[in-house]
């Protein structure tokens, strides 16, 4: 009954949440399913969602809370569209959401996204609402088809959930315990990757740094880095990595493997060790900046980029001029920065803060400000030097500038003479000479 039809996936939140989508995409295709970009030409939307922030719950309700008002089109067989939520709010909240959200006819998690063929052919066949979640899965489930929005750069996941507990953070009680991939399974998917036409290859997990210490007694991240570069990758990345499990022999492979793209991703969260303690990070400022030191000390070209919270309970001025410091001395590529958001099961969800509204959005702003500057100064470094580009498409329709990513990880743009010139870049690794930065790109020209 489903063949034929269209779908579109939406999708918020992390990297774990893009490769699930690609993972629902390969899924709803073997079904005989067409994918469309847009919610209007689809017969199903599937959202997949996330919770790590609040702004996440608010566009997933908007979004869903809109599609009353988008006619099905013309073409499609049902008499209605068919919603469905999967991911981390999914998983969370249930069947609550069918209670909320009348529009909303399947609701998934995380654990069970194997199951999503058969639960949307239920709602369709038997014209019924339902909500299907599990606690969790002791195995690590990713032997399902998959269709990559790119098929030169792959997903490689290696561990799923995370042991870590950080107090504002809900991905322990939505993704579960930690769960690391069998080692050989990781290798054989390299390769197969690579066999492929695959040319860059992102290890994810919640924290990489841990992986295998569930299975094999005491982490193997290192091996897994060589394992994945032997398989001859052209271009090797990973995310997400935690500062307390960051050892020296990961740090060492920057040094070791040549396709090991000079750039990490290493959240610090804050400057402040009181900060730093009450989120449970389990690492102090110091111990961060010595792991800063050693990165640079094996590889001095290493872009470093961050995530850093405003406004955590208890944050005060003095806290948050040590976190401005650490921004400074590190002198990071990039910076996500978010205003701290309450999540309902959390620990920091008890703590009392008494700092006014206004003062955490003049924090934000000067850190705000402050990463700008940052930034352009890091990206200057780069002015007069090559780069070699792995170019994705376009980087705004019907511009004729095509974008890619550097070796460390930062957008390039390069202008051609036509749509079709930048398609013809696609998935190809390139020279470019890097003509400007900007705060959050560089342009330059392609050397023949």
């Amino acid at each position: 009954m489903l063949s034929g039809a269209t779908f579109s996936i939406t999708t918020f939140g992390c990297q774990m949440n893009k490769h699930d989508s690609e993972r629902v995409s390969g899924m709803l295709q073997e079904l005989g399913m067409r994918p469309v970009e847009t919610i209007p030409e689809a017969d199903v939307t599937v959202f997949m969602t996330c919770c790590v922030r609040e702004k996440a719950d608010e566009r997933l309700m908007g979004q869903v809370a809109s599609m009353k008002n988008i006619p099905l089109r013309p073409a499609s067989r049902f008499s209605k569209r068919y919603v469905c939520i999967g991911g981390c709010i999914g998983q969370r909240d249930g069947a609550a959401l069918l209670d909320s959200l009348p529009h909303v006819d399947l609701v998934f998690g995380t654990h069970n996204l194997d199951e999503l063929p058969h639960l949307l052919q239920e709602v369709v066949e038997e014209e019924t609402r339902q909500a299907s979640i599990i606690d969790g899965r002791s195995d690590f489930h990713d032997a399902l088809p998959e269709s990559r929005e790119q098929a030169w750069a792959a997903w490689l996941p290696i561990t799923v959930g995370c042991n870590n507990f950080c107090t504002y953070c809900v991905v322990p009680y939505v993704r579960g315990r930690e769960i690391s991939r069998p080692f050989e399974e990781i290798e054989a998917q390299a390769r197969s990757y690579v066999s492929e036409g695959v040319k860059e290859i992102t290890l994810l997990g919640q924290n990489v740094n841990s992986y295998g210490r569930d299975l094999y007694g005491t982490p193997r991240f290192d091996e897994v880095l060589d394992a994945v570069s032997a398989s001859g990758v052209e271009r090797i990345r990973f995310a997400t990595s935690h500062p307390k499990d960051l050892s020296d022999a990961v740090i060492e492979r920057f040094a070791t493997l040549e396709n090991l793209m000079p750039a990490l991703h290493l959240p610090v969260q804050s400057g402040s060790d009181a900060i730093l303690e009450a989120m449970n990070r389990r690492y102090t400022a110091a111990h961060y900046l010595s792991l800063i030191e050693k990165l640079r000390q094996v590889r001095p070209d290493i872009a470093l980029s961050t995530d850093i919270i405003v406004g955590f309970p208890g944050e005060t001025e003095e806290d948050f001029l040590r976190t401005c410091e650490i921004v400074r001395e590190v002198g990071y590529t990039q910076v996500f920065t978010f205003i701290y958001s309450k999540r309902a099961g959390t620990p920091a969800d008890e703590m009392e803060d008494n700092t006014p509204r206004e003062v955490i959005l003049e924090r934000f702003e000067r850190l705000r400000a402050l990463v700008e500057e940052g930034a352009l100064a890091a990206n200057k470094a780069y002015e007069g030097h090559l780069a070699r580009v792995l170019f994705e498409g376009e980087a705004k329709k019907g511009s004729g500038v095509a974008m890619g990513k550097s070796e460390h990880g930062l957008t390039v743009h390069v202008q051609t003479e036509s749509d079709e010139a930048v398609q013809a870049l696609a998935g190809k690794i390139l020279p470019v000479q890097i003509d400007e930065s900007k705060t959050w790109y560089l342009r330059g020209s392609l050397i023949s």
